[in-house]
């Protein structure tokens, strides 16, 4: 067994209200094409909660706490900020996203797979440890990666972030600590505005590409392999960490850059050889934006059959 997915029935239940974009459609149409028989094989795991102990490495505990206590009752909806909403099994999705990347991590660092998707929502990676938004509570790939320096003592734990906003919640976690390392394309100007080549980390951790709107597989390629790729080998991964969100691409609703499928699976072989050469192939992949249902679902299955292949 070489990969695995994990997801949990609660992340269909995070509901957002009708017509926003991060709704329920999303993760039904990642999960339909990979019960396609070439999934056949694929194992399949339900995502445990992530500890109040895993989540408070990353957000204060009255952050926590106040997050897990928002449960409207059923057909309500409590409105965080403009973009992000919460519904009575929003903490509960929250809280099992974050535990899908941590139950990732574990089966990656006890030699069980080389990799793991996690087809999760809400997304996390705008959340910061104390501010919710962009449709985001818990930071789940944040959280993966503190679990991975703490129960397994890992040096050196990347985060590379190909969604189309830039992650600017991973990078508060990340930026002053030198043992992570983090790394992102993301289209600019675009919310939430963050993400400048100037942003570096505290040791140089922080590698930022902005791409301008309109660029395509020629720009997002160059990115990666000029600018990004180098560094992350540079910084030997013990682990690699990967927010795959699929927004990117040319038929997305939400942004303007053109990046194909055939550039997600691209980026994610070269992701791959970094991670067999530096963290004998542990590579997690966890789920964030993509908003086209036809182009999510594509995109997400060439990116798992990479993940398949790498065994």
């Amino acid at each position: 067994m070489t990969s695995l997915l994990i997801s949990h029935p609660s992340f269909l239940e995070h509901d957002t209200g009708p017509h926003h974009p991060e709704r329920p459609d999303r993760l039904r149409a990642v999960l339909a094409a990979l019960d396609e028989p070439a999934f056949a094989g694929l194992p399949r795991l339900i995502a445990p909660a992530a500890t109040l102990e895993q989540l408070t490495r990353v957000h204060p505990a009255d952050y926590v706490e106040a997050i897990l206590g928002i449960r409207p009752p059923a057909g309500e909806l409590a409105q965080i900020d403009g973009d992000t909403v919460m519904s009575t099994r929003s903490a509960e999705a929250a809280q099992h996203a974050a535990g899908a990347v941590v139950a990732g991590v574990d089966a990656v660092m006890t030699g069980k797979v080389r990799t793991v998707f996690a087809a999760v929502r809400p997304p996390g990676h705008h959340a910061l440890p104390s501010v919710p938004g962009g449709f985001c509570l818990f930071n789940s790939v944040a959280v993966g990666a503190l679990h991975a320096q703490t129960a397994y003592g890992l040096e050196r734990v990347a985060i590379i972030d190909f969604d189309v906003h830039h992650g600017q919640g991973t990078q508060a976690v990340v930026a002053p600590d030198p043992r992570l390392f983090y790394a992102s394309t993301h289209q600019s100007p675009l919310y939430p505005g963050t993400g400048s080549p100037r942003e570096r980390g505290l040791a140089g951790n922080v590698v930022n590409v902005p791409l301008a709107a309109g660029s395509g597989s020629t720009e997002f390629r160059a990115a990666w392999s000029e600018r990004i790729l180098p560094a992350l080998d540079a910084f030997a991964p013990q682990l690699v960490i990967v927010s795959a969100g699929f927004d990117a691409h040319r038929d997305d609703p939400l942004a303007g850059l053109n990046v194909e499928t055939a550039d997600f699976v691209w980026l994610t072989e070269e992701l791959l050889a970094i991670a067999d050469r530096h963290a004998k192939g542990r590579l997690v992949s966890a789920l964030e934006g993509g908003y086209d249902l036809d182009a999510l679902a594509r995109s997400v299955v060439a990116h798992v059959q990479a993940l398949m292949r790498a065994g």
